[in-house]
């Protein structure tokens, strides 16, 4: 008996639980990449749902490969591993960590089988959703506000701070394990990262972990550079990954 287009489309996008497994690659930059083998906590036709050690942020792209199976593919269905860009659209702690290792919960949308022109020219390019493509995948553009930020005054906005805010920093291993520790200050700081001195050898692409006793917050962020500056200091220029650090009673 056929079934119904509209039943078909309908399961196609309705997200099922098949835990399968996943290799996601990430690109920091043009030299910087990481990639991590996980399992689907649920996919549909058109996007998917699973949890890493390490975040990534929403409006970044990512790499998918899937054995999907062949009812929920757009295009390549004969072959075995079915590679899919996708968009990241949230990436939230999870509630339930397995024993002392983070997880972070991530949600994506898949956007085809080509990357944008643009994110291969810059891999940390944010994007967004615009719409979705008469076979289904998201149709994606450059980001011009991260969704944190709608509510930041428009001359606040990655307005950089040369204030020296103390945080604690740490530098997280590949399993999210603390590899070193020290207490900081900060050269600048805006809404999405900052520039720090350090005695450390992070080097870009690595991740660190930023608290802050003032507003008893921590944040993920990703190492973006590393110099040293004219008085023979080195500064780490991080950008913050799970959240925006709180500019609220900085002038």
């Amino acid at each position: 008996m056929s079934v119904p287009v509209a039943q078909s489309e309908s399961r196609r996008i309705q997200r099922i639980s098949l835990p399968l497994p996943v290799r996601i690659e990430v690109k920091i930059d043009n030299s910087v990449a990481w990639n991590e083998v996980t399992r689907l906590t649920d996919v549909s036709a058109f996007g998917a749902g699973f949890a890493l050690k390490r975040p990534v942020k929403r409006g970044r792209i990512v790499l998918l490969t899937i054995p999907m199976p062949k009812q929920l593919r757009c295009f390549d269905h004969s072959i075995e591993q079915y590679k899919i860009w996708a968009l990241v659209r949230r990436c939230l702690p999870s509630p339930e960590p397995t024993g002392d290792e983070p997880r972070y919960m991530i949600g994506v949308a898949f956007i085809g089988k080509n990357a944008p022109t643009s994110y291969f020219e810059d891999p940390a390019t944010l994007y967004d959703i615009t719409h979705r493509e008469e076979e289904g995948l998201w149709h994606v553009e450059k980001a011009s506000l991260t969704e944190t930020e709608t509510d930041i005054p428009d001359n606040r906005r990655q307005s950089r701070f040369a204030i020296p805010e103390t945080l604690f920093l740490e530098m997280l291993d590949a399993d999210g394990n603390v590899e070193s520790s020290e207490t900081t200050v900060t050269e600048n700081l805006s809404v999405g990262g900052a520039a720090l001195f350090t005695s450390m050898t992070a080097q870009p692409g690595s991740f660190v972990r930023l608290t802050c006793a003032r507003n008893n917050l921590t944040i993920i962020s990703i190492v973006r550079g590393r110099r040293q500056g004219p008085d023979g200091m080195i500064r780490l220029h991080v950008e913050f990954v799970d959240r925006f650090f709180p500019l609220e009673g900085i002038e």
